[in-house]
């Protein structure tokens, strides 16, 4: 038996709900300032639609201790589900500021729109630990939408900032952390980045702003494959002692940046800049930049795409060669797995020669691993995604992996090729694609991070912990269900998926979090 802590679960309702009842799902609090007295660690707290403010009984600030979920409509970003106003907080580092909300440790909002009316007031405010915020809305905020400080190590994922008065996300203090496939859109500025902040931001839309991203004193974040469009003043500016990683020969920049009327990029340090492999419009590129191509490809595995037979025997593979047993894979906790496909011939290395096994996957790459590893029978039409045209070089396997039941599109047609993968994805892709029978949900029980499993996923994640699929590197009982996955976590999962349907043996490793079954 695996021992564990008991999850509390409460739900509110501002419509229906009373805060003398007991919180049950027949029974809610009628506000989330009562469900919040006296949480302990691993609490859910689920919102029902409706408006949390001052005239529905909330005190505010309202504060989110560690080891508390707060879950409202994740799938549509918080719609129908807003929190509004505003109440004086104690900043160790800012002193009183106006804030809807405090985040501490390692709580988690999810599926929540926040709005604080009041001017010069912040929607979320984080100053300490790792806390995660995924899939809200942050608008009509006095200030900003969400300001992270002190040395705060944030996931801030596939959120929208919308509208507010001065920024969408202001990091400031030693803040690190990952902001990863946000939205931003018509704040003066979509991102401010100052003091010592090291954050890395990738895979964010960028849009609308005044100013997309504006770094100022000794800010040095990290950007990759940003989208960031149609700002009405500019893309990315550099004050101070700022120091932005755009790229390096090894690991570039895939930033695109574009439709800008003053400026792409505006550096206007003392200190050179160097970019590598962004998409600029030289003639908008101000101050001291050096512009370098990417030398690299994204994806070694090549598919042609005039093949009148579907699916083929097998995708042709890559030019390129493969990784060799000295490359970088040495002493890497993924090189048995790595080099296992390689021996199979199911994956090569990347152009340079090397699998850069840290490196986040892409939506693109994953259809390339799975229509080889796995070369599925077609069990639906392939969809005519909008953005993978067919001369795009994974075009033939991602309609492989589409219509095998491995990946699907969005509900505008779009692939989303260049959008990296999350280790949650994989795994359910996995079960899905390969039809794998369910198991009870009880072997999550492994997982201390349990609560942070959507839903609708348990079945499958309990199926891939049953069959040895879910790799969690560094600890075994940490999921991480919502992280990008990188490339050695991918390979180690297909591997392993390999050996539940028969097709190896079995490594074995620490980091399954079961072993696999024979």
């Amino acid at each position: 038996m695996v021992n564990s802590t008991l999850v509390v679960t409460l739900y509110v309702n501002p419509m229906t709900g009373n805060d003398t009842n007991i919180g049950s799902r027949f029974s809610p609090f009628k506000s989330l300032t009562r469900a919040l007295k006296g949480t302990k660690i691993l609490t859910i707290i689920h919102l029902e639609s409706g408006t949390y403010n001052a005239a529905s009984g909330e005190v505010f600030p309202l504060i989110v201790p560690g080891g508390v979920t707060v879950v409202g409509n994740e799938a549509n970003k918080g719609a129908g589900i807003v929190i509004s106003g505003s109440g004086e907080y104690l900043s160790p580092s800012f002193g009183i500021q106006n804030i809807t909300l405090l985040l501490v440790d390692n709580a988690s909002l999810l599926g929540v729109t926040i709005t604080n009316p009041s001017a010069k007031g912040t929607g979320i405010w984080i100053e300490s630990a790792a806390p995660t915020l995924s899939n809200n809305t942050l608008s009509n905020c006095g200030r900003e939408g969400v300001f992270t400080t002190g040395a705060a190590k944030s996931t801030i994922l596939d959120n929208l900032f919308v509208q507010n008065t001065a920024s969408g996300l202001v990091m400031a203090g030693h803040s690190q952390g990952e902001v990863l496939r946000n939205v931003f859109q018509r704040n003066p500025l979509g991102i401010a980045i100052s003091d010592f902040a090291t954050p890395t931001i990738a895979n964010n839309k960028l849009s609308e702003n005044r100013t997309a991203i504006a770094l100022s004193r000794n800010a040095q974040p990290v950007l990759r494959q940003n989208l960031i469009a149609k700002n009405t003043q500019g893309g990315l500016l550099v004050n101070g002692n700022a120091l932005p990683d755009l790229g390096n020969t090894k690991d570039p920049g895939d930033n695109i940046f574009r439709d800008h009327s003053e400026f792409d990029l505006y550096n206007a340090t003392t200190q050179k800049l160097v970019s590598v492999g962004n998409q600029l419009n030289s003639s908008l590129v101000k101050g001291l930049v050096e512009l370098l191509p990417n030398s690299l490809v994204t994806f070694n595995t090549s598919f042609s795409d005039d093949s009148t037979e579907y699916p083929p025997q097998k995708p042709p593979l890559s030019p390129y060669p493969l990784v060799s047993a000295s490359s970088e894979l040495d002493g890497h906790w993924a090189e048995p797995f790595i080099q296992a496909l390689v021996s199979m011939d199911l994956t090569h290395a990347f152009a340079n020669g090397s699998y850069q096994p840290d490196k986040p996957m892409t939506r693109s790459q994953y259809a390339a691993l799975v229509a080889i590893a796995f070369n599925p029978f077609p069990k639906i039409p392939a969809p005519d995604f909008t953005d993978v045209p067919k001369d795009f070089w994974a075009y033939s396997a991602i309609q492989i992996a589409a219509s095998g039941g491995f990946v699907g599109g969005f509900s505008d047609r779009t692939f989303r090729p260049d959008q990296s993968v999350q280790r949650l994805q994989v795994i359910v892709s996995l079960v899905n694609g390969l039809g794998l029978p369910a198991v009870d949900s009880g072997v999550l029980e492994l997982y201390s991070d349990r609560h942070t499993i959507p839903d609708y996923a348990r079945t499958a994640v309990a199926t891939a912990t049953q069959r040895g699929i879910a790799v969690n590197y560094p600890d075994p009982k940490v999921l991480a269900p919502l992280r990008l996955a990188t490339r050695a976590e991918v390979a180690a999962m297909v591997y392993q998926a390999l050996v539940a349907i028969r097709r190896t043996s079995a490594i074995k490793s620490v980091y399954v979090g079961l072993h696999s079954r024979s």
